[in-house]
């Protein structure tokens, strides 16, 4: 039982195929579970259809850094609203990104802060977005006291020092794609030492093709190809990984409650 941790099936590149590759994660390879992750006014919407429809998949509700300038209070009143979804398992994706810096860096600090507060107050896990922003992400999360929640580090790619400090803050450490490629020493460094209860997998679907897709459009049931690899790196089988992470992300994301 393969668990994608992180994926965007309603992005426009599934526009044509969308169904089949949902048939295709399942069938031919092995996936049982599907967060898809909403973070604006268009992508909300969109993946709680996706949740709607298939019984297997799951959503978050967020606001992305990229469009951070644009967030409005009705805005961050709506996220407030959809925790009430069935299918909503948590906040996000949200955080910070100084590596394209689409938004105001005060401005990405201050829609994360706010919607830190509403998972605080819903009790529902968060899913951070941290691209080139390790430090003031880690603060931020430190001072908002973030750790009563959790969550998970989407797309993991801080160094060991900063996974210890995501650890310490009751947060899981995803990993998708990256970790497959020849180069990654410090990915692969991380997916030896996150410990057992603490590792998620994803695909951040259609982003971040793991090898030897790499550079070509992502999809879901690749993350089979990201355990196989994490696997290999840990010394265990394949069905020991899909197993222990699959665990972990229904614990993070309360699903034995919710069926």
């Amino acid at each position: 039982m393969l668990f994608d941790s992180h994926a965007h099936i309603n992005d426009k590149q599934f526009d044509q195929d969308r169904d089949e590759v949902i048939r295709r994660a399942r069938e031919e390879f092995g996936v049982s579970l599907i967060l898809n992750v909403g973070y604006n006014r268009e992508t909300i919407p969109a993946s709680l259809e996706l949740a709607e429809k298939y019984d297997f998949i799951y959503s978050s509700v967020g606001w992305h850094p990229h469009d951070a300038a644009t967030c409005t209070e009705e805005d961050l009143n709506w996220i407030r609203s959809l925790t009430n979804h069935p299918k909503v398992v948590a906040l996000g994706e949200m955080g910070l990104d100084y590596y394209w810096d689409n938004s105001p860096r005060d401005k990405q600090a201050e829609i994360f802060r706010k919607q830190i507060a509403i998972a605080r107050e819903t009790g529902l896990p968060i899913i951070i977005h941290d691209r080139d922003a390790h430090e003031d992400v880690v603060r931020i999360l430190q001072k908002e006291n973030a750790g009563e929640v959790g969550g998970v580090m989407h797309c993991f790619g801080g160094d060991l020092a900063i996974m210890e400090e995501c650890l310490k803050l009751n947060f899981m450490i995803g990993l998708g794609g990256p970790v497959t490629f020849k180069n990654a020493k410090l990915p692969k460094e991380i997916a030896a030492r996150v410990p057992d209860d603490r590792l998620l997998i994803e695909t951040d679907c259609p982003y971040l093709a793991p090898h030897p897709f790499r550079g070509k459009r992502n999809e879901t049931g690749y993350v089979r190809l990201v355990a196989e690899q994490i696997a290999g790196i840990r010394g265990v089988s394949l069905e020991k990984l899909a197993h222990m992470t699959a665990q972990n992300a229904k614990r993070l994301f309360k699903l034995e409650q919710r069926t």
